[in-house]
């Protein structure tokens, strides 16, 4: 749903690009900050996520373990990420000031942020990071699991119990 959230907003945005286009001024810098050839680069990358999040969903539905795969891949791809950025919120706290600094003036709360201490500003990073983290892993737990048990379900493998009322063997 979020990704067909983003591409409605990205399609829009390339239809109509004086809506959302943002000047050098009003972000502080001396780059544009999304040109055509990146609006159609997020667009793309949002239609490959609603497909493969659409292949999960037949998957599932249909009990074809193979389905689901990508979308299995995609989410350690995503959690592998995040742990980086954890990672380089903890040996570089200092990266999240200077983040800060090249927000736009106009940015809500920028200078509420910038006040609090940045040790305890990086703290309350982890903190969100590792919350997030701890609920992607337990989504990559439920679709692996959903996966274990769609293969099971199609294996062939089947156990043949004998049983006897004779009490001699």
């Amino acid at each position: 749903i979020i990704n067909s959230v983003v591409l409605l907003i990205l399609l829009s945005a390339l239809t109509d690009p004086d809506q959302y286009h943002l000047t050098s001024a009003e972000l502080g810098g001396d780059f544009e900050f999304m040109d055509d050839a990146n609006m159609c680069i997020a667009t793309a990358i949002s239609l490959l996520m609603i497909l493969i999040c659409a292949m999960a969903t037949y998957g599932a539905y249909k009990q074809h373990a193979a389905w689901i795969i990508p979308f299995f891949c995609y989410q350690i791809f995503d959690f592998a990420l995040n742990t980086l950025v954890a990672i380089s919120v903890l040996v570089y706290p200092s990266t999240v000031q200077d983040y800060l600094h090249q927000l736009p003036s106009n940015f809500p709360y920028k200078e509420e942020i910038m006040s609090v201490n940045p040790t305890c500003l990086v703290v309350i990073i982890l903190l969100f990071i590792s919350i997030i983290l701890a609920f992607k892993g337990y989504l990559i737990s439920c679709v692996w699991n959903c996966y274990r048990y769609i293969n099971g379900r199609n294996n062939s493998d089947v156990l043949v119990y004998i049983t006897t009322n004779d009490t001699a063997v």
